[in-house]
């Protein structure tokens, strides 16, 4: 979740300019420039695997998927920020000439934590839904194995859940499938019996 926002407030315009020279990724929302908060070793881990295997199964396809650092923006409500996985479907809409602030996901993954998780599901989520483009969002744990998939279904999204790893998530928008086991490949959870064995060399997280 974003942390303690900057002062003064800035137009969109001058939060670009800011952001396309900073060592670090903020997001933008009603005036405010907001720091984002640093990964830990899971939710890159987490990350990784859901980018790796949806761009596998995108290969020659007229899809793009991008990994943390494609800001997009919502159009509607004037947020700017950085989903964990995004994937858009067909021709592909950018605010400008740079090409780094996406216009049109079809597919948002945000892999939650302690510190995102209310805003994941709640304000950000309410922002996202304003995308007319967006037809799936995952909200991916880090602490257990479960993906909670959104699916828009008209005016309504309806949710279902996989908390296994022997489950596969279906993402009919973009004809792909993401098994759970897959995603938490490498990943290691406090007295969990679903946590994958560490490879060699790859110790228990403490």
């Amino acid at each position: 979740m974003p942390s303690v926002a900057m002062q003064p407030r800035y137009t969109p315009e001058e939060y670009l300019a800011l952001e396309r020279k900073a060592d670090y990724k903020s997001e933008y929302v009603n005036g405010q420039v907001i720091a984002m908060a640093w990964a830990n070793r899971s939710h890159n881990l987490i990350a990784g695997n859901l980018y790796r295997e949806i761009s596998q199964q995108l290969r020659g396809r007229p899809c793009e998927a991008y990994i943390s650092d494609m800001r997009v923006k919502v159009s509607r409500t004037g947020l700017y920020t950085y989903p964990n996985v995004v994937v858009v479907y067909g021709e592909i809409h950018f605010e400008d000439v740079h090409n780094d602030t996406l216009l049109n996901p079809t597919v948002i993954m945000e892999v939650l934590s302690a510190s995102t998780e209310a805003y994941d599901r709640g304000e950000k989520f309410a922002h996202y839904r304003r995308l007319e483009s967006l037809q799936e969002y995952l909200l991916v744990a880090q602490d257990k194995v479960r993906i909670e998939h959104y699916v828009r279904q008209g005016a309504q999204w309806v949710l279902s859940e996989a908390s296994s790893l022997d489950e596969t998530v279906q993402l009919a928008s973009i004809s792909c499938d993401v098994a759970l086991r897959d995603v938490y490949d490498k990943v290691q959870f406090a007295e969990s019996s679903e946590a994958t064995p560490p490879g060699p060399g790859v110790e228990p997280m403490r």
